[in-house]
């Protein structure tokens, strides 16, 4: 698939610049970041298959996924900008189309754009995080999601893809038969703009998850379940995302009255989390101050 699409990239960049259509050539440059996506999803992939199991790798491959996404965001990024720049030049300074042979190449474009997103839609397998550690109070879960950060980001190539190669087939029909000229460059602006939109949100979610920030209050429900049972305080509670939708959490809880460390593992197995740490310490009770007798009056 990759090659079929880097092939297919070369070809609506030449078509491109020999045929004057700003929007083939917005979609060919987009489909090299097409290209360098998918590359950059199976290289992530190897990655995190190959490295499952090792020692370094604290909590598992998973970010190396969410690297690759938010790498593949900023590509979107950038082709976006750059479509936007030379589409608003051209509204300036319009340019001959040779309708006749852009418009064949922009229909053979959507063909491969459709079969990508065919065969990406049901989803990669993936190498779930994985790793051996030994602790005190010490559980490992398992949490599945469908798509991954990795995945989601080529999937986003290919669909935004196809879109440009929709805007510039309907851009260039009505140029040919409506005499529409300046709706080659508008199909690039709006182009444009719609992946770069995708670009951020995937941006955002990506980048989240690289600095372990999480949105959800995940850890806020955590430490409400816990401080439920008996006299328990939370003192220490860090949650944070292991690549793939799996959650971590280390928590210390102080108590008079400790039980087992597997009352606390089952008290937080709804939530679902990937690995968990709970470190025990026992506090002394206060005991109860006795009231102070009360005076009598002086006589006087």
């Amino acid at each position: 698939m990759v090659a079929l699409t880097a092939a297919t990239m070369v070809l609506e960049i030449g078509a491109g610049y020999v045929t004057g259509s700003m929007a083939l050539l917005a979609d060919g440059w987009h489909m090299a970041t097409h290209v360098a996506a998918l590359g950059l999803a199976s290289v992530a992939y190897t990655l995190s298959r190959r490295f499952a199991g090792h020692r370094g790798f604290a909590f598992g491959t998973g970010k190396v996924h969410a690297l690759a996404g938010y790498t593949s965001a900023l590509f979107l990024g950038a082709v976006a900008l750059s479509m936007l720049v030379e589409s608003s030049s051209r509204m300036i300074a319009p340019q001959e189309i040779d309708y006749a042979r852009s418009l064949p190449v922009a229909v053979l474009g959507l063909i491969v754009n459709l079969l990508s997103v065919y065969l990406l839609h049901p989803g990669e397998p993936d190498a779930r995080p994985s790793g051996e550690h030994t602790g005190h109070g010490h559980a490992h879960g398992h949490a599945h999601g469908h798509h991954d950060h990795n995945h989601r980001a080529a999937l986003t190539h290919v669909i935004a893809d196809s879109l440009t190669s929709a805007l510039a087939i309907s851009a260039l029909l009505a140029g040919r038969y409506l005499g529409w000229a300046w709706l080659d460059p508008v199909s690039g602006i709006v182009g444009g703009l719609v992946i770069c939109k995708w670009s951020v949100d995937l941006c955002r979610t990506t980048g989240a998850e690289l600095l372990d920030f999480d949105p959800s209050g995940l850890d806020e429900r955590i430490r409400l379940a816990l401080e439920s049972m008996d006299d328990v305080h939370v003192t220490d509670l860090h949650v944070w995302c292991m690549g793939h939708g799996a959650r971590s959490c280390i928590v210390t809880i102080a108590t008079a009255t400790p039980r087992d460390t597997a009352a606390y593992h089952q008290r937080l197995a709804p939530f679902g989390l990937a690995h968990l740490t709970v470190e025990v310490q026992r506090r002394t009770p206060v005991p109860l101050r006795a009231p102070l007798p009360t005076q009598e009056p002086l006589a006087t």
